[in-house]
């Protein structure tokens, strides 16, 4: 009976033995910073900081077309307050006034069309740019 009992003990300390030795080479596996557990916290700890410069780089370059659309609405509006203007001035032109017909001049009447023509080409390039 003795040898039965120290012969099942003897078993199950083996078999210890065998579960101890392959917890502890798994062990050494997940922590190993190559791969495992801590190569796979190192590369997320990468990525983050990766993450974090391209964010900063996408505020930066956010902020910077703010900035140049706000000044390109700023001249659109601008350029609309006078392109209002223009037409309103162009329609004053157009409509008939009760003037007497010697004072009615054709070449002065052109002379200013051509100001609004060409005021209206300069309103137009600033929209271009």
């Amino acid at each position: 009976m003795e040898l039965l009992a120290d012969g099942l003990l003897l078993f199950a300390a083996f078999a210890a033995a065998i579960y101890c030795a392959t917890l502890a080479r798994r062990m050494r596996a997940l922590a190993a910073l190559d791969s495992g557990l801590g190569g796979a916290i190192a590369t997320l700890s990468r990525q983050v900081d990766e993450m974090r410069r391209s964010l900063t780089e996408a505020k930066a370059v956010a902020g910077a077309s703010t900035t140049e659309l706000t000044g390109v609405t700023r001249r659109a509006e601008a350029a609309a307050e006078r392109l209002e203007l223009l037409i309103a001035a162009l329609n004053e032109r157009d409509t008939p006034r009760r003037e007497p017909a010697a004072r009615r001049q054709s070449a002065p009447r052109e002379a200013s069309r051509d100001t609004l023509v060409r005021s209206l080409r300069d309103v137009a390039e600033v929209m271009n740019k």
